[in-house]
């Protein structure tokens, strides 16, 4: 809601115009590079799945989605790293059997 330039009601306040900043670099951490997804597409590749993640992809195919999930906890760490990871195998495995 705009600013009315009126002191009470719901949209009170001075009305003023709103400053276009430029983008900080700050906001740009976390962003994959081409040039990492490309080093990493290749090493995936090349070294193909670890031990633990070939166990989760077999739970996921056996539709044992909260094992999975719990195991990936338990290697990882974190839930939500968990839930990254768990995302990535499915989407390989729904990539392998397009293959």
């Amino acid at each position: 809601m705009a600013a009315s330039g009126i002191a009470v009601g719901i949209n009170k306040g001075h009305i003023v115009t709103k400053r276009v900043l430029k983008a900080k670099p700050s906001n740009k951490i976390g962003v994959a590079s081409q040039r990492n997804v490309f080093v990493k597409n290749i090493i995936r590749e090349v070294a193909g799945f670890a031990p633990y993640e070939r166990r989760l992809m077999e739970l996921i195919k056996n539709s044992k989605d909260k094992r999975a999930r719990k195991l990936c906890k338990s290697k990882l760490g974190t839930f939500l790293r968990a839930k990254k990871k768990i995302e990535e195998l499915q989407g390989a495995i729904a990539s392998s059997r397009r293959a």
